[in-house]
């Protein structure tokens, strides 16, 4: 009986450690993306991104090089991470213009992540203010 509640205890430690993992490589993308734009490594798709990818999607995809005849791609992520909650791919994106605690997008550009999901850590705190 006492092994029940063991489990899912180390579980949730365990689905907490990748969601970490997750959001702090996906941020690291981010800034990356954002420091080569701002050196004009590479060049900014809108007027309104502020130097930030468009969409997790780009940050993938890759980017061209700014002066480059080749070219040449640069990518910041293999892949996007599963979030171990949802189980997905889609995560809540939001952009620099939108307000802190929304959890919606205006679209703009991509400046901080997310996870979707609704449930709470042992803390009382949604894994989604991660």
């Amino acid at each position: 009986m006492m092994a029940i509640p063991i489990a899912r205890y180390r579980i949730r430690r365990e689905n907490e450690r990748d969601l970490r993992f997750a959001l702090r490589e996906m941020r690291t993308a981010i800034d990356k993306y954002k420091d080569a734009c701002d050196a004009q490594k590479i060049t900014s798709t809108k007027i309104d991104s502020y130097c930030y990818p468009d969409s997790l999607d780009m940050l993938v995809q890759g980017v061209k090089l700014a002066n480059d005849p080749k070219g040449t791609k640069i990518r910041f992520l293999r892949r996007i991470p599963r979030d171990p909650f949802t189980k997905s791919t889609d995560w809540g994106v939001r952009s620099n213009q939108d307000d802190p605690t929304t959890q919606g997008s205006g679209g703009q550009n991509v400046f901080d992540v997310f996870s979707k999901t609704m449930e709470k850590a042992p803390d009382g705190t949604p894994y989604s203010e991660w």
